[in-house]
């Protein structure tokens, strides 16, 4: 009788900005590996880079893997942005226009509705959280939707817990410290700290009202599936599905999936550096001797920022991998950069403007730290990589992450960052001081070390999270065998 059954299918809706890209494909990569038929659903000038990440799934072992694409059109100039505005590349760094490009993903409903309406319902719908509408979209079908939460499990738990207790309403101002609720351990944050805190009342409102929204969906899911694994915050894991009542699978770190070289420099758009250049210089280098600095895709630091960063650096006597966007480049008057910084540091520094190959730099060996900004999916890749970190938290989420890696995890330090920043910079850079500071308290002396040691054995539990009889590999089986359950 199951012969005759339809394969399970997926349809797999991610946000187009490439922190919710990335990891949405890898997860559809799983479902494939445990026979689901996956198919990702996106706009049409994000295919490209769709279709490159997902090109070596055509093949998986012995069996064939299928991803599909279907598109669906996104209306930009009827939403106020410039045409082709569909990814958050899209120049939409200024933070009202960002606050804008996400509030228009409501006009995503109705081309999907139709997308339902004229094809093959799939079994179950895998939406990313800022998409909460989908769970109304695909009721009308019968159709089950899963919410990814793109975040920890500490950030998930953290944002339910302030959201129904309200701490920072009882303190006088936004820098007096309150600690979260009934949450595991003792907390601390600021009003400046969380992810609505702007002098925008626009984006204040934008961010207020969509965390509202995203705990609402959560709860009506079928369920959420989160990009961690259970060993990593095992309290905060216990407490987001007990405490929090959340239905709950932890099938990460995602990016594990992809095993070699190719794979991993395939993640994302085209690699601003020829990878085996990168490779190269990192061979020539001595192992845990060089520390990597990346911001992630929506970071926009203001020239006089980079200046110190760039001073911090060679302040700090290190060797270093930095990434900075691709607007500042070298055709450009780098006012950004000391005069002759570049040729200092010829072989020992490397800058990447653009996009870099991020996973397979943070696998090699000679790279033994980590500038973060404390997005979830640089965090958890440098947990993977076994790396200490300095935590730079910018925005949104990120200084609940910093929080886990410093005081749960304690496999980093942090480089000072006081309060939420705008996407398009800030005015109050931190200082070249401090930056050394923090690197060399990743990179040199015994505290560094024991941080990377703690960072090694997380490594090694997500390696073995991912494999055969592993946390996340049986929790990914068990919802698969669920949702084949549901249409038995």
């Amino acid at each position: 009788m199951g012969s005759t059954s339809r394969q399970l299918h997926v349809f797999f809706l991610p946000f187009m900005a490439p922190g919710h890209m990335i990891p949405m494909l890898d997860i559809a990569k799983l479902f494939t590996t445990r026979g689901v038929k996956a198919t990702i659903i996106t706009t049409p000038l994000n295919v490209p880079i769709v279709a490159k990440t997902i090109e070596r799934t055509k093949t998986c072992g012995n069996s064939v893997v299928k991803i599909d694409i279907q598109t669906i059109e996104f209306p930009a100039v009827e939403a106020c942005l410039p045409e082709g505005c569909e990814t958050t590349d899209s120049k939409t760094t200024h933070d009202e226009k960002m606050a804008t490009f996400a509030s228009s993903h409501k006009m995503l409903r109705q081309p999907l509705e139709q997308l339902l309406q004229n094809h093959d319902h799939p079994h179950c719908i895998v939406a990313d959280m800022v998409f909460p509408w989908t769970i109304d979209a695909a009721a009308k079908f019968g159709i089950p939707v899963l919410v990814f939460n793109v975040t920890s499990v500490f950030s998930a738990s953290a944002v339910v817990s302030i959201g129904q207790y309200k701490p920072q309403m009882e303190v006088s101002s936004d820098s007096e410290p309150f600690v979260i609720p009934n949450f595991p351990g003792e907390i601390m944050l600021t009003r400046m700290k969380l992810p609505n805190f702007t002098g925008n009342k626009y984006v204040k409102a934008f961010f207020s009202d969509l965390m509202k929204e995203v705990v609402e969906s959560e709860v009506r899911s079928y369920g959420v599936i989160l990009n961690s694994f259970y060993e990593l915050e095992p309290a905060y894991a216990n407490h987001y599905t007990r405490v929090c009542a959340r239905k709950a699978w932890y099938i990460g770190p995602v990016s594990l999936c992809n095993k070699d070289a190719k794979d991993k420099g395939q993640r994302g758009k085209e690699s601003s550096i020829d990878k085996h250049e990168c490779m190269n210089w990192l061979n020539t280098k001595h192992i845990n001797s060089v520390v990597y600095i990346c911001f992630g895709s929506l970071s926009n630091f203001r020239d006089s920022q980079l200046m110190e960063i760039a001073m911090g650096l060679e302040a700090s006597g290190q060797q270093f991998i930095w990434v900075v966007r691709k607007d500042k480049n070298e055709k450009e008057d780098e006012d950004w950069l000391p005069m002759g910084f570049e040729k200092r540091m010829e072989g020992k520094g490397l800058i990447i403007r653009g996009w870099a190959p991020q996973a397979l730099i943070l696998d090699h060996e000679a790279v033994g730290g980590f500038v973060t900004h404390c997005g979830w999916n640089s965090r958890l890749e440098g947990v993977s990589a076994g790396l200490p970190m300095v935590t730079w938290p910018l925005f949104a989420e990120q200084f609940f992450n910093e929080k886990l890696v410093i005081e749960v995890l304690k496999i980093g330090v942090p480089v000072g960052a006081q309060q939420c920043v705008e996407f398009s910079g800030n005015d109050n850079p931190i200082k070249k001081e401090a930056i050394e500071k923090a690197v060399r308290h990743i990179m040199e002396g015994e505290e560094a070390k024991e941080m990377r040691s703690r960072a090694k054995e997380l490594g090694e539990m997500a390696r073995r999270a991912i494999e055969e009889g592993g946390s996340s590999y049986s929790q990914l089986n068990a919802l698969i065998e669920e949702l084949k359950a549901l249409h038995s």
